[in-house]
Parts: structure tokens; C-alpha cells; sequence
């Protein structure tokens, strides 16, 4: 191959006046289609992924880092995105849900035939139901009323039974029908909030991923938000060791900004919340801040991991979503809004040639029936029916009501 792309070249630099006008351009083209091969900061598209994986659980991880361009990142200033949309269920929760499984499977605490039991606002309950289908386990998810029924329908297609709980109830009321049900069935109750293996995964794996990705190029600053804090206390944990002047910044809703209050979580003796954080009001930034301070999370802010901390203001995290896929052509969900915005913010007030890597957590199509697509319309607009109607055939006209 390396001797014919030689050849071709040769020919189109020292005997084009043998080739016809098509020969030339099919040279054109694969001398341009090689230039972009070589400059891909990736293996070669071609090359394959590697050895096949013995089960799905093995695809967790390594997820990639993106450049954001300048038409979103502040002139003079670097935004990586982790994206972690790449992991097999599409968010940055089948980390936690592996490292849970795996972990209670080796302390044999959960053995074959076993009920999988957990609170979630949607994408740790679908991770747990992958792992749990790919094991063999019967699962159960508890989720408050007011999340995506996208997520109920992805968990009961991978064969997880969803207790949807009133909406009075906030988080900590799945919390505590998720305790309620594993003790009176005896099943085995994941405690997210709670668990070592939630952040210990990201201490071993997310925070390694990110130093070794940016290997000889270096970062200043890491965004993240908080759901359980898992991230925020491994991954935070691994870069202040090893990258200790690197800046961790961490953002929560303007709305329920429950560490900014200085208010503790009032806990139960296993560390779940005992009751509702007094800070806390509804916010529409689907699988961040509970409405309590989870015990993952307050473990690591007690390790002094935060350097810098932003409050989301109401709105910004859906447009922010939805700048990303207009112009980067990255799909993200509320969330990754969110931390991108406070990425953003964050590269505004940083000094010049200052390298940001922040978490997108998950895919913007688990949000469809969300805020986030409130303004995406099913039906054509006026713009789009003027397209259609530019030629004669095949108009599909409005029905009048």
C-alpha cells in the first residue's frame, strides 16, 4: 500500500499529463484522504478496536478527550471534554456500577441469584441494570417521579424492574424506599452514596485516564460537578497527588447549592441521609445534587480536593448543551451543559494559554422529554417546509387542525 500511495503521487507530480481528469482527481483524493489518516491523533481508522472483549462490562473506561473550539472556548485558553458518552451505557455512572458489582462480587456480598437493589436518578440505576444483565442478577431500581421516563423505559429494557416513587418525596425518599425494599427482600442494596467503590473506581481509572492523556502537555484546571461525588473525590483525589498544582474546581446548582450553605447532611447510621438538606430546591440539571450531601462526596471535600467552586445560574446548563451540539457537534445531556459552562467560565478568568479539562457525563438523548429538547420541535418549521417546497415532489404539507 505504502508503494502504490508512492506511485500515485509520483504520477501526479511528474506525469499528470498522462492522466485523465478523473485519474487526477481520485489521486487528489487519496492523497488528501492519507494526509487526514496521518493526522488524526487517534489509531487509524481501519486499524480496528483490538482483541474482541469477553463482555460488555470490559468496554467500561478509556473514554477519549475532545477539543472545544474557539466558536465556544474563550481565545487564548484550551477546553478538553472528557466524554463520557463513549462508556457501553453512555455515561460516566457504568464506571460506578462495574466497581460496585465487581467489588461485592469479590467480598461475597453478592453471589448468583441475587436481587441488585438501588436509588438513582436514571443513569447509575441503567449502568446497574447492564452489569446486572450481563451477570445474571435480577435488578430493581427505586427513581423519584420527576426524572426522564427515558431512563425507566432504558432500564426495563435491559430487564430491571423501576419503583417510581411520588415526587414529594425528592431523592432521599427513593433512598429510603431502596433501603426499605433490600431489607424486607433481603436483597443486595448498592448504597452509591455511601460506598468506597464508588470513588475508589475513579481514583484507579478516571483520574489516570485524564493525567495520562494529557501526558507532556500538562493541564491547569478540572471541572467537574457532583452527583454522588464519586468522581469529584477519586478522580480529584488521583490529579491533586500527582498533578498537585492543577486547580479542582467543582460546581453545583445555584438553586440547591448545599455545600455553599456550609450545612451538614444530617446522616442514619450506614451514612444515607437522615432527611432533606435544608438548601436544597428543585433545579432541572437531572442526576446532580441530591437533596442531601452525599457521604462519597463530603469524604472527599474533607481531603481539601476543591480549589475553586462555581454556581450554576438557572438556564444556562440547557443552552450551554445545546451550543455543544450546534457547534461541536457533541451531544451531551444537562448536565455536561452545566460543567461546560462552568468550564467555560472558569477559561474566562484563567491566565492566558491555561489548559481546562472538564466531565461531560452522559449523552444529550437520554433528555428528550427534559427542558433540554423542550424548544426541538417534531414537526417541520416554516423555514423547513419553505426547503421542501423549493422543488415540486414529495411535500409533506401540515395538516390544518
Amino acid at each position: 500500500m505504502k508503494f502504490l500511495g508512492a506511485l500515485l503521487l509520483l504520477a501526479s507530480s511528474t506525469h499528470g499529463a498522462f492522466l485523465s481528469p478523473s485519474q487526477k482527481g481520485n489521486v487528489a483524493f487519496r492523497t488528501e484522504r492519507q494526509s487526514a489518516v496521518q493526522s488524526l491523533n487517534v489509531k487509524a481508522r481501519g486499524s480496528g478496536y483490538g482483541e474482541p472483549l469477553d463482555n460488555i462490562s470490559e468496554a467500561v473506561g478509556n473514554t477519549p478527550m475532545v477539543k472545544i473550539s474557539d466558536r465556544l472556548c474563550p481565545e487564548g485558553r484550551t477546553i478538553y471534554a472528557k466524554c463520557e458518552f463513549f462508556n457501553p451505557l453512555s455515561s460516566v455512572k457504568d464506571r460506578l456500577a462495574l466497581s460496585i458489582i465487581e467489588t461485592a462480587e469479590k467480598e461475597g456480598t453478592l453471589k448468583p441469584g441475587d436481587t441488585v437493589i438501588e436509588a438513582t436518578s436514571g443513569n447509575t440505576g441503567i449502568a446497574v441494570a447492564m452489569m446486572c444483565a450481563q451477570r445474571g442478577y435480577k435488578c430493581v431500581i427505586t427513581m423519584a417521579e420527576p426524572f426522564s421516563v427515558e431512563r425507566r423505559k432504558l432500564m426495563r429494557m435491559l430487564g430491571a424492574k423501576v419503583i417510581v416513587t411520588p415526587k414529594a418525596g425528592k431523592g432521599t425518599g427513593m433512598v429510603e424506599k431502596a433501603a426499605e425494599l433490600a431489607e424486607k427482600h433481603g436483597w443486595f442494596l448498592c448504597h452509591q452514596f455511601e460506598t468506597e467503590a464508588n470513588w475508589k473506581f475513579h481514583e484507579a481509572t478516571t483520574g489516570p485516564e485524564i493525567c495520562n492523556d494529557l501526558e507532556g502537555k500538562g493541564f491547569d484546571y478540572w471541572v467537574t460537578g457532583y452527583g454522588t461525588g464519586g468522581t469529584f473525590h477519586g478522580a480529584g483525589k488521583y490529579i491533586k497527588e500527582n498533578k498537585p498544582d492543577v486547580k479542582i474546581v467543582l460546581a453545583e446548582p445555584a438553586a440547591a447549592n448545599l455545600l455553599a450553605s456550609g450545612i451538614a447532611t444530617e446522616r442514619n447510621a450506614d451514612g444515607s441521609p437522615a432527611g432533606t438538606h435544608p438548601a436544597f430546591s428543585p433545579h432541572p440539571i437531572q442526576g446532580w445534587t441530591p437533596d442531601f450531601i452525599p457521604k462519597v462526596l463530603e469524604d472527599g471535600n474533607k481531603l481539601n480536593l476543591m480549589d475553586e467552586y462555581v454556581a450554576i445560574p438557572d438556564g444556562v446548563a440547557v443552552s450551554t448543551s445545546q451550543a455543544l451540539a450546534r457547534n461541536e457537534g457533541i451531544l451531551t445531556g444537562i448536565s455536561g451543559g452545566a460543567t461546560m459552562w462552568a468550564a467555560i467560565e472558569t477559561a474566562k478568568n484563567a491566565p492566558e494559554g491555561s489548559v481546562i479539562v472538564c466531565m461531560l457525563p452522559d449523552t444529550g438523548e437520554r433528555y428528550l422529554s427534559t427542558p433540554l429538547f423542550a424548544s426541538i420541535e417534531a414537526d417541520m418549521n416554516e423555514e423547513e417546509l419553505e426547503i421542501a417546497r423549493s422543488t415540486p415532489s414529495h411535500i409533506l404539507e401540515p395538516v390544518s387542525a
